[in-house]
């Protein structure tokens, strides 16, 4: 099992960044696939980015591309999501996940088996 806990969102201006922080637990994590989701108000959770076992590789919605960057550490038990030139559709709360073995793409909210609280990201125009 993996437990995870988001933190670092906040209210920023359109253009500003932000660093989010997703701090897991448990022994599993550093072999789960992890990855970012969002979900404004009255719309469904979306998927922001996904980053492999080991670091190596990283896959970002076209919405995020070039703008938000992922990574991990696991000897610290941490994942991240840089994000720069922050819109205000980027308004969201973002949830970490933790992926599991079932045959779904990596993109599909069902693949991942264990989330976070979710941390509130505002962006004013």
């Amino acid at each position: 099992q993996v437990q995870l806990v988001e933190s670092g969102g906040g209210l920023v201006q359109a253009g500003d960044s932000l660093r989010l922080s997703c701090a897991a637990s448990g022994r599993d994590f550093s072999s789960s696939v992890m990855a970012w989701f969002r979900q404004a108000p009255g719309k469904d959770r979306v998927f922001v980015s996904t980053i492999t076992w080991n670091g190596a590789s990283t896959y970002y919605s076209d919405s995020v591309k070039g703008r938000f960057t992922m990574s991990r550490d696991n000897a610290k038990n941490m994942v991240y999501l840089q994000m720069n030139s922050l819109k205000p559709e980027d308004t969201a709360v973002y949830y970490c996940a933790a992926g599991s073995s079932r045959p779904l793409p990596l993109t599909h909210r069902d693949y991942y088996s264990y989330w976070g609280q979710g941390t509130q990201v505002t962006v004013s125009s």
